[in-house]
């Protein structure tokens, strides 16, 4: 069976491992031109009904633990004032351990066997059991699977659906060497994640395994606004705000990243077509404020890769039984993952978020 992946994030590469465990080989097929070409950023917090289950299916759990980020998963909410709501340290006992999404990637791709992944492969035209890259070359194959996310050039072939804007924004900031060089900073965002918030806009930041501070600058604009957004228009925007807050962008080393957040529709699926489907953001791409999109990513390349084990030689059978499950799970998170986001930057916040963490939501 000719299996090509298209899209080397943790989706492509957890599908591409675990089917090398059971002896089957896959291609992925990856835009950019090497692993290094571009920083993969920020923390995820692995669950362990989905996130680690794949890592497990691949064989890496063990390795897996020797890279969690010891008292990430601590956790502060703060309002707009500065007044601390909720202070949760992380004991060790939670069920989701935090990772630096680069150490994550890093050892799936040094998992896979040489030659696995064909980087600065640029797919320019799909079909059903065929791949056209820039370079002229084409590629047949018996099951074609976009794990190439948001913006995937394999949904169309099974979906008109595209992602729509959420309405909210993030700026991203880094502060580097944070407890020598920003020790403000530093004491607001604690060992693990902050969540200060305020109606319509907010931070959410943590502390990486480098001890640098990454910060997501969220707020409610308009797309075009956070295309042009300056240090000083983002500034005005928590105007009123506890300085200790603000420091978090007046700090700031490097550039601002602006990135808007746009999902596609909850409940997001299709028709079964003929060898293809899609894992990850392209099949299921929403807001982060379920914690869920890497986990759900490598849960999907960990089934999708079940599902073709437990079905040798038949792709549509293999499809079907992995798509209806997936679907509905997705549906669902992505539901709680819009429902979250309300809560969070609502006329009350952080109220919402505090609410749900305690249940009541």
């Amino acid at each position: 069976m000719e299996i090509s992946i298209v899209g080397a994030g943790l989706s492509g590469l957890t599908l591409a491992r675990v089917l090398h465990v059971h002896g089957i080989a896959a291609t992925i097929y990856e835009l950019e031109e090497s692993a290094e070409a571009r920083t993969q950023g920020g923390m995820l917090d692995i669950h362990e009904e989905d996130g680690q289950l794949a890592l497990r299916a691949a064989g890496l759990y063990d390795a897996f633990r020797e890279r969690v980020h010891v008292g990430g998963e601590a956790t502060r909410v703060l309002d707009r004032h500065g007044v601390v709501r909720s202070d949760e340290p992380d004991d060790g006992q939670g069920g989701r351990p935090e990772i630096d999404r680069g150490h994550l990637r890093q050892l799936l791709l040094d998992s896979l066997p040489e030659g696995t992944i064909r980087w600065g492969s640029k797919v320019t035209a799909a079909r059903p059991h065929e791949l056209s890259f820039a370079d002229g070359s084409t590629v047949a194959s018996d099951l074609i699977v976009g794990a190439d996310g948001a913006w995937s050039r394999i949904r169309p072939l099974v979906s008109s659906a595209t992602p729509a804007y959420s309405g909210i924004s993030f700026v991203e900031v880094d502060l580097h060497d944070a407890d020598r060089r920003h020790p403000g900073p530093a004491a607001v965002v604690g060992g693990g994640m902050l969540f200060a918030l305020g109606p319509g806009r907010g931070f959410l930041a943590h502390r990486e395994t480098d001890g640098s501070l990454h910060i997501y600058v969220a707020v409610r604009k308009s797309e075009d606004w956070i295309r042009g957004v300056t240090t000083s228009a983002l500034l005005d925007e928590f105007d009123g705000w506890a300085p200790e807050l603000r420091a978090l962008i007046t700090e700031a080393d490097g550039p601002m990243v602006p990135r808007t957040i746009s999902a596609l529709p909850i409940g997001h699926r299709w028709d079964r077509v003929p060898g293809v489907t899609l894992v990850g953001d392209a099949a299921h791409l929403m807001s982060p404020f379920a914690g869920a999109g890497a986990n759900l990513a490598m849960f999907d390349g960990s089934e999708l890769a079940a599902a073709i084990v437990a079905h040798p030689g038949d792709v549509e059978a293999a499809l079907a039984a992995y798509e209806e499950p997936m679907f509905a799970r997705s549906a669902q998170i992505a539901a709680e993952a819009a429902h979250t986001l309300e809560l969070c930057f609502r006329d009350d916040a952080p109220q919402g978020l505090l609410d749900l963490f305690a249940g009541v939501q």
